[in-house]
C-alpha cells in the first residue's frame, strides 16, 4: 500500500487497533514507513496522533503500544460544591471575541488585528534584543521599566496644551494589559457594592472587570457621538459615583468619537461632581479618518485615569499597557497592581519599547491606516449590498468594528449560531450592554483574515436573518 497521509495512516492504525488486545504492540516505525511507503516522519505524525486520541502509548526505547481502555465515569467532584459555596461574584463563560474559530472560518467576531496587520519584523527583532540585554534576567520597578513610563508620559504630555501641567513617568504604571489594569482601577477607585458609571454599551471586558470587582454597574446611554453630557450629570447626582468609565476615541463597539465640545462638558460634570474619569484609550494608533486627542490631555487636576494598551496595536502576544494618574489615586492602583503580579515582565516592556521607539513604528503605523480604511470601506459596503436587513448608524473614523443593527425581534445569539454553521463567526451585541440590550445588534470586526470573503459572509448573515422571519 502506497500512501505517505499521516491522516490515512492513522485511520488505518485505528481500524487495527480496534481489533487487538489492550496493550498489544503496533508494529515498528520502520514496518510501517516500509508498508506505507511513507517517510519516519510522516509516520510519527500520525502515532501522535493516536497518542494524543488516548488510543496508542509510547514506550521510549520499546515502541508504541494499544492503550487500555479507562472507565468512561469520571470522577465524583461534587464535594467541591460544598466547599466552594456561591461565588462572591458572577463567573463569566469566555467571551465570544475570544473564542477561536477553524482555520478555515470567515472570522469577523474577534476583537485582535491578524499577524498582517501587526509590525511583525519589528516584533521580532525587539524580542531578541531585549532577551540578549539585562531584563532578560533582572526584576523591573514594581511601577514598570523607567525609560517605557518616560515614553508613555512623553506620547501624553505631547498632546496637552501649554497652560497645563504634563503627566511625567512617576505618574505612569505598567501592567500585563489593559483588562488587568482596569481590574485594578475598579478595585482602587470604587468600593464593594458601590456604584460605577458605564456607557451603554460599551466594552464588554470592563463589564467582566467591574462585575468581578463586586461594584454596581450603572449603565449611560450613549450612541454615535457619546454620551449625553446631562444624562452623565443625572446619573452621578442619582447615584453619588464617584468614576466613570468611558472611552471617547472610537469606542469598542460602536465607534462613537466624542466632539471637543462633548469632551470637555463631561469633564466640566466629573470635575463638578468630585468625581474620576476613566478613559479607555484602546483605540489610540487605530485612527483612520481622525486622530485620537486624549481627554487626559486636557485635565490636570487627577480627575482623569488614563489608560492606553499596546497589546493590539504591537502584538498580543506582548501584554504591555499603561495607567496614567495622579496623586492618591495612582498609590492606589500600583498597590492593588503590585498585590496581583508584583510587577511585568521586564522582557516584554522592554521588547515594547524597543517596537516603539524603533523608526519604522510610525511607517507601520502610517501603513497601518491604509490597510484599516480599506477593510472597513469593504465591510461596510458588503453589508449594504449583501445585507440590506442590518444597519449602520455609521461608519467610524477609527477603531476596528462595525456595529450593526438587526431588526426588531431578531435572536441575536441564535443567528451567531447559524451564522457558525456555515463558517462565519460573528459577535452577537448583547455582551457589550452592562444590563438589558437596548435592540439586537452584531459586532463585525474588519481585522481578521480573507476580507476577499466579507460579501459571502454577509450573504450568510443575511440569510440567517430571513430564516428568522418565516
Amino acid at each position: 500500500m502506497s500512501n505517505d497521509s499521516s491522516v490515512r495512516i492513522a485511520a488505518a492504525l485505528r481500524a487495527w487497533i480496534r481489533d487487538a488486545a489492550p496493550g498489544a504492540q503496533l508494529p515498528s516505525s520502520r514496518r510501517l514507513v516500509a508498508e506505507y511507503a511513507a517517510s519516519p516522519i510522516t509516520v510519527q505524525k500520525a502515532l501522535r496522533r493516536l497518542v494524543a486520541e488516548g488510543l496508542v502509548e509510547s514506550r521510549p526505547g520499546v515502541g508504541s503500544f494499544v492503550r487500555a481502555v479507562r472507565p468512561a465515569r469520571g470522577p465524583d467532584f461534587g464535594w467541591q460544591s460544598g466547599a466552594l459555596r456561591t461565588p462572591r461574584a458572577d463567573l463569566p463563560r469566555i467571551a465570544g471575541p475570544l473564542q477561536t474559530p477553524p482555520p478555515e472560518a470567515q472570522a469577523l467576531h474577534a476583537g485582535y488585528p491578524g499577524p498582517d496587520l501587526l509590525p511583525e519584523r519589528l516584533v521580532r527583532t525587539a524580542l531578541g534584543r531585549a532577551a540578549r540585554g539585562a531584563a532578560a534576567t533582572s526584576r523591573p520597578p514594581a511601577a514598570g521599566l523607567p525609560d517605557l513610563r518616560a515614553w508613555f508620559a512623553t506620547e501624553l504630555a505631547d498632546a496637552t496644551p501649554t497652560q497645563l501641567g504634563v503627566a511625567t513617568a512617576h505618574d505612569v504604571i505598567v501592567a500585563p494589559g489593559s483588562q488587568s489594569a482596569l481590574a485594578s482601577i475598579f478595585r482602587a477607585l470604587v468600593a464593594p457594592g458601590q456604584p460605577l458609571l458605564l456607557e451603554s454599551p460599551t466594552y464588554w471586558g470592563a463589564i467582566q472587570a467591574a462585575r468581578q470587582a463586586g461594584v454596581e454597574l450603572v449603565p449611560v446611554p450613549s450612541d454615535a457621538h457619546g454620551p449625553e453630557p446631562a444624562e452623565v450629570e443625572r446619573a452621578l447626582r442619582e447615584t453619588g459615583a464617584r468614576a466613570f468609565y468611558a472611552q471617547p476615541s472610537f469606542a469598542n463597539p460602536t465607534g462613537a468619537r466624542w466632539s471637543a465640545e462633548r469632551a470637555e462638558q463631561v469633564l466640566d460634570v466629573v470635575r463638578a461632581h468630585g468625581a474620576f474619569l476613566v478613559e479607555d484609550d484602546w483605540a489610540h494608533d487605530f485612527g483612520i479618518d481622525a486622530e485620537v486627542t486624549p481627554l487626559a490631555a486636557r485635565d490636570d487636576a487627577g480627575h482623569v485615569v488614563y489608560l492606553r494598551s499596546l497589546t493590539k496595536s504591537v502584538s498580543p502576544a506582548l501584554r504591555v499597557a499603561a495607567v496614567i494618574a495622579r496623586g492618591p489615586a495612582r498609590d492606589r492602583i500600583l498597590g492593588d497592581r503590585a498585590a496581583e503580579s508584583m510587577y511585568v515582565s521586564g522582557l516584554l516592556q522592554q521588547a515594547a519599547l524597543e517596537v516603539v521607539s524603533d523608526p519604522g513604528w510610525r511607517t507601520h503605523l502610517r501603513r497601518l491606516r491604509v490597510q484599516l480604511r480599506g477593510r472597513r470601506d469593504l465591510l461596510a459596503a458588503a453589508v449594504r449590498e449583501h445585507a440590506p436587513s442590518l444597519h449602520l448608524a455609521a461608519v467610524p473614523a477609527g477603531g476596528l468594528h462595525l456595529w450593526a443593527r438587526l431588526p426588531d425581534g431578531t435572536d441575536a445569539e441564535r443567528l451567531v449560531r447559524d451564522c457558525t454553521a456555515e463558517g462565519v463567526w460573528v459577535a452577537a451585541g448583547d455582551e457589550w450592554f452592562p444590563a438589558e440590550p437596548a435592540a439586537p445588534y452584531l459586532r463585525l470586526t474588519f481585522i481578521g483574515p480573507e476580507p476577499a470573503g466579507y460579501p459571502q459572509a454577509m450573504r450568510v448573515v443575511e440569510r440567517a436573518v430571513g430564516l428568522q422571519k418565516r
